[in-house]
């Protein structure tokens, strides 16, 4: 079986057993199984349980924090710290 990928798998390709890289490197199914089951585990060791789970925990760090502060106007005032 051959098959030419498009969009952003372009330039890759299955040849029989082999997915085949743009630069002509060659991996079998299996060898891909083990690499994902390997990724897999290095996930699990840092706490995650999925790739998913990894990248949404990543997004969040990246995501600016807001802080929320709640001021009683009288009790600013009342201690002087107001603008006058």
């Amino acid at each position: 079986m051959n098959f030419d990928f498009e969009d952003d798998w372009y330039g890759w390709r299955l040849r029989g057993r082999h997915l085949v890289s743009e630069d002509g490197q060659r991996m079998t199914i299996e060898r891909l199984r083990g690499l994902m089951w390997r990724d897999k585990m290095e996930l699990r060791l840092k706490g995650y349980a999925s790739r998913r789970a990894a990248e949404e925990a990543q997004r969040a760090a990246n995501r600016p924090k807001v802080k929320v502060l709640v001021v009683d106007l009288g009790e600013y005032r009342h201690r002087g710290m107001a603008a006058s």
